[in-house]
Formats: C-alpha cells, structure tokens, sequence
C-alpha cells in the first residue's frame, strides 16, 4: 500500500527546493535579457544604470536569481524581489488594463506570490541557507 504520509514528508523539502531553483533560474534570465541582452531580444534597451528599467530592475533580477537560485539568503532576497515585481504590477502592468490577462501582468503576479511563499517558507533542504543552518547547528554541538 501506497503511504502518502511517507511521499510527503520525503518530497516536499525536495519540491520546494526544485520549485526555488527553477524560479530563480527564470528570473535570472530576466536580469541577463536586461543587462546582457542574452539571450538576445529585438527589442532590447541599452542598459543604463542608474534608470528602473533596465538599471535597477536588471540588476535585482540578476543578482536575485542567481541567490534564489542557489537558495543563499533566500527569504531576504525573496521579500525585495516579491517587492519589486508588486511595484513592477502596478506601475506598467495595472495602468493598462484592470485584468491580468489583458495587461500581461501574470508573470509578475505569479513571481510577486511565489517570492512571498519562499519568504515565509525559506529555502528548502537543497540551498546553501539549509547547508549554513546544519553547518552552524553543528558546530554549536561540538
């Protein structure tokens, strides 16, 4: 007999973490399509630094894939992002058009409530936040 209490209790740390990985993998490319226009975009903007987009938004989408990919200061790094792509919602997506659908605000919406859930949740047992945890609570039992 199948024990979904076992499968649970086993997979779920592990999903989270895929689940984590793989957003941050997304939003990675989000920040290298802004900065490094990679992978290429027809209708790619120079980056310019000190600007919201590319500027700002590059660099927290680069930057911030990349740590919540590998799950390193995860739910800090979670909250700025959730941040961001509320603000990203209704400064550009919002104005246009009430629903999401029509406004082509989904990726934000989706990305500003998965970043919340790794905010309250954390990172998950394949990160380098779980690897510091154990590491740290190891150490103060020695």
């Amino acid at each position: 007999m199948f024990d979904w209490a076992t499968m649970r209790l086993t997979w779920e740390p592990r999903m989270l973490s895929i689940l984590r990985i793989m957003v941050g993998l997304l939003y990675l490319e989000h920040g290298l399509g802004k900065i490094f226009n990679f992978p290429a975009a027809p209708d790619h903007r120079a980056y310019v630094l000190f600007t919201l987009v590319p500027g700002l938004a590059g660099l927290l989408e680069l930057v911030g894939g990349a740590l919540i990919a590998l799950g390193l200061f995860t739910r800090a790094v979670a909250f700025i992002l959730a941040g961001e792509m509320a603000f990203a919602y209704f400064m550009w997506h919002a104005p246009r058009n009430f629903f999401p659908l029509l406004n082509g605000g989904d990726a934000p919406i989706l990305y500003c409530f998965i970043f919340l859930y790794f905010f309250v949740v954390g990172a998950g047992v394949w990160s380098l936040d779980h690897l510091r945890t154990s590491r740290a609570s190891a150490g103060g039992m020695a």
